[in-house]
């Protein structure tokens, strides 16, 4: 069991998808930038394309993605063409360069799609970029998956959904506006496992009303279903910033030391029914992909959480979607109107965004390498904060060059990670807990 230590999970910190993160991105960087990096692309550049849509069926109210109703077949359609026209202007702008390793659907939820758009964006990927091959994810809701989703979803080669459940308890999904029996998720998991498409789960801990016993009732109903992959996150509460989380009572919120001991719990029932912890919130069996590339030493970090995908450049489609480059970080237009009149009148949509200089990819480096690998061999010229505070709590060890996160330092690894990051200010309202 961690020991809690409260001081240093005081400050809000990123979750550090990016550094340096979209709390910095500009206006003054954008579609001439993309343009640029795609047009100085080598042949063979491994690329991963984001392929994301804004929609949902229903909307939860903890939901921090950027995402709209699918209420309307217009709006839909509109959507889906729009992004095809923007598939075909990334292509064509590539001319044949980079080679698609990888293709990622999320939202959102794509399956709020009919599921005929979503075959027609599918042929459109695979015909534009020749990725007949690559490795292929899509995010599901449980609750618009049925059998035709599933079946098509083994047809087109998927090789792994992820299912967006949350939790279990019942009187947890009422005070979320997410109602989603466990039976429910049971067939679908039968279905996707016969169909030999891996499954994935997204968990959550620090949800209003959620107690110890709710959580540990998830887990064990997650273990006995048998994900590949489980991401356990805790609830992010900026009411602020995401008006729909209003409807949350913030008195029916679990408090930090309680946050603290559920996410000590869920680390100790994964990895004690033999899941690998990888990085401070995912855990995937031994033989998953992920758990070999943490193993390896080649799990990495991007907008998608922890990856084993060793692409460095990953291409977003999509209102709102993120591209990343060494260099470079950009975003497209935010709201889906803005997005769709760049494409249809032929432009990329790209919006804002940031030029990471030689300074952010070295800490970037740093970052990325406690988070996914826990520890950094530090070069000559790299930042040296100070970790005492870590130091004396026997999270930290150091030696020479080397910065080591002890296992104990796992919950605090976000806050060790954030004293390398710049922009960080010294009292933080953007961001969220670190645990």
């Amino acid at each position: 069991m961690w020991t809690y230590h409260p001081d240093l999970l005081a400050r809000p910190v990123p979750r550090y998808t990016s550094y340096p993160t979209a709390a910095q991105f500009t206006d003054s960087v954008g579609a001439a930038e993309m343009g640029q990096r795609l047009d100085a692309l080598a042949p063979d550049t491994p690329i991963s394309l984001y392929v994301h849509i804004p929609y949902c069926h229903d909307i939860c109210w903890y939901c921090g993605c950027n995402t709209g109703a699918a209420n309307k077949a217009q709006r839909l359609t509109a959507y889906v063409e729009a992004l095809e026209r923007e598939v075909a202007l990334i292509a064509a702008r590539l001319n044949g360069r980079g080679r698609v390793t990888r293709i990622a659907f999320g939202g959102g939820s794509p399956n709020s799609l009919p599921l005929v758009d979503f075959i027609r964006l599918m042929q459109q990927l695979l015909r534009c970029f020749d990725a007949h091959h690559a490795e292929l994810s899509v995010e599901l809701d449980p609750r618009r998956l049925d059998a035709d989703w599933i079946d098509a979803m083994a047809a087109m080669g998927v090789d792994r959904v992820n299912l967006g459940v949350q939790t279990f308890s019942p009187h947890v999904q009422t005070r979320i506006g997410r109602i989603q029996p466990l039976d429910m998720v049971e067939r679908a998991v039968a279905r996707l496992d016969k169909a030999g498409v891996a499954t994935g789960f997204d968990l959550m801990y620090g949800l209003p009303g959620q107690s110890m016993d709710d959580l540990s009732a998830t887990l064990d109903a997650t273990i006995r279903l048998a994900p590949a992959r489980i991401a356990l996150f805790g609830y992010a509460h900026m009411p602020r910033l995401l008006p729909r989380q209003r409807r949350i009572d913030a008195s029916d919120l679990p408090d930090v030391a309680q946050r603290f001991a559920m996410a000590a719990m869920g680390h100790d029932a994964l990895t004690q029914a033999g899941y690998r912890a990888i990085g401070f919130d995912h855990f995937a069996r031994p033989d998953d992909g992920m758990a070999l590339s943490a193993a390896q030493g080649r799990l990495r970090r991007n907008f998608q959480g922890f990856t084993d995908d060793p692409a460095q450049i990953l291409i977003g489609m999509g209102a709102s979607a993120i591209s990343q480059f060494p260099d470079l970080i950009v975003q497209n237009a935010k709201q889906a109107g803005p997005w769709r009149t760049a494409i249809e009148a032929g432009q990329l949509a790209t919006t804002r965004g940031l030029i990471r200089t030689a300074q952010d990819q070295r800490r970037g480096r740093i970052i990325e390498a406690l988070l996914c690998q826990g520890e950094v061999h530090l070069d000559a010229g790299d930042p040296r904060p100070d970790l005492d505070r870590f130091e004396q709590r026997g999270l930290v060890e150091r030696s020479g060059n080397r910065l080591l996160l002890t296992p104990e330092a796992l919950p605090y690894a976000r806050s060790i990670a954030a004293c390398f990051d710049a922009y960080l200010e010294p009292v933080e309202t953007r961001f969220s807990h670190a645990v």
